[in-house]
């Protein structure tokens, strides 16, 4: 056996065990989806506790004024709720915004806190922090500012998490928006439903852990108050903060029944950017915490660690070679006896993507179409390939940045 053969053993090894684990969950969550569905929705006991609601925004202009009101209109009880919005070192017409919301709401809890390019303006977390420290509420829930929940996300949040006293945050669901605005966010749309509920969905019922996914989440003030508030150094601040919610004993849930919809990128050169900050603030988290695999306190966690290891590092690091290593064979640089066999794979994880990728989208009203099934053919071949130049790149800056000990900034996603 050649050395080709072997690194195209080995990375067709990794490759498909990735994408079992991605079955294995895709399955776990179309069953939690189904038993969900079956249930009531949960219902609050006792008396709502009072609710603050942070929404950190830097020149959100375009979507701040939509995404107040949504909150304004939320059916949880008026005098049980404020809302915080941290307007951070915004240039746009953003405060001005929001004054007239005040003037509109007089009687609202609508707090605003406008930064300046002092206080404010060094991230997200850093605009949270802030927030937290004028908020009243026991329990904290976030929303990005491009977001308008349902009616009911709120309510359903909160009564998961205080009926249940091991849980220490509760996530909703999140939907693309504009969804139908071109390809590319049919894209995000599909990715959004497979690939990170179905994925969540998952989890929570195979070992009962979830990330928080950065928007339409609550969790408790004595966590944030324990912790020390939201990591300044985190791109990614929201995976950052669970796995420290994980290690105080608490679990993550997922409530697919709340939903919010926010607006998705429009053009490649936005979501490459956007993408790029995940990419770059998971593998800081996934650097901080790898000591954690060798803590014997932290064995319950074990697997969201490894999965984030494998899904930037290994599975990155796999479809590179392979597809190198096919590239070189063809052109007749190296010889492999197996590149047919890898090949055959290779068909056969493609089916099995559109296949598990177009089953999913069955937990979801109007989206089990014949066009989407051509969409996912379509993403296979293009957005998907477009996400290994994105982790890569994630990796490169991340590298940079500690190199240069350069600091956390506020990335801004255009608004459209």
């Amino acid at each position: 056996m050649t050395i080709a053969d072997i690194l195209m053993l080995i990375a067709v090894i990794c490759i498909w065990s990735l994408l079992l684990v991605n079955v294995v969950l895709i399955i776990a969550g179309y069953l939690y989806y189904v038993k969900s569905e079956q249930e009531p929705a949960p219902e609050i006991k006792g008396e709502p506790p009072m609710v603050t609601i942070m929404v950190p925004a830097h020149n959100e202009g375009k979507v701040i004024t939509k995404t107040v009101e949504s909150l304004l209109a939320l059916d949880y009880p008026h005098d049980r709720y404020e809302i915080i919005v941290i307007n951070d070192n915004s240039s746009d017409n953003s405060s001005v915004l929001l004054g007239e919301l005040q003037a509109k709401h007089p009687g609202r809890n609508l707090i605003i806190i406008n930064t300046d390019k002092i206080t404010g303006g060094k991230g997200k977390s850093n605009a949270l922090n802030i927030g937290f420290q004028q908020s009243k509420g026991e329990l904290i829930a976030i929303y990005d500012a491009d977001n308008t929940p349902e009616r009911t996300a709120l309510r359903y949040l909160v009564a998961e998490l205080t009926n249940d006293s091991t849980l220490g945050a509760v996530i909703g669901k999140f939907r693309t928006r504009n969804r139908d605005t071109n390809l590319l966010t049919r894209f995000i749309n599909i990715e959004t439903l497979s690939f990170q509920w179905m994925a969540q969905a998952g989890r929570w019922r195979l070992f009962k852990l979830c990330t928080i996914p950065g928007t339409n989440f609550i969790m408790r003030r004595s966590i944030v108050e324990e912790i020390g508030g939201w990591d300044v150094k985190a791109i990614a601040e929201d995976t950052e903060i669970s796995f420290r919610i994980y290690m105080m004993g608490y679990r993550i849930k997922f409530q697919p029944k709340s939903v919010t919809w926010e607006q998705e990128p429009q053009t490649v050169k936005v979501w490459f950017k956007q993408r790029t900050r995940w990419a770059k603030g998971n593998i800081y988290v996934i650097v901080k915490n790898i000591p954690l695999l060798f803590d014997p306190a932290a064995r319950n966690i074990r697997f969201d660690i490894l999965y984030l290891l494998s899904i930037y590092i290994l599975l990155l690091t796999s479809l590179v070679m392979s597809d190198l290593l096919l590239i070189l064979h063809a052109l007749g640089y190296v010889h492999t006896t197996i590149a047919g066999f890898s090949s055959f794979l290779w068909a056969l994880a493609i089916i099995l993507f559109i296949v598990g990728t177009y089953i999913t989208l069955t937990t979801e009203k109007g989206e089990l179409n014949l066009s989407n099934l051509w969409i996912i053919m379509l993403m296979y071949v293009t957005y998907c390939q477009l996400w290994m130049v994105v982790a890569a790149y994630g990796l490169v800056l991340y590298i940079k940045d500690q190199i240069l000990r350069q600091e956390a900034k506020w990335y801004k996603t255009e608004r459209f």
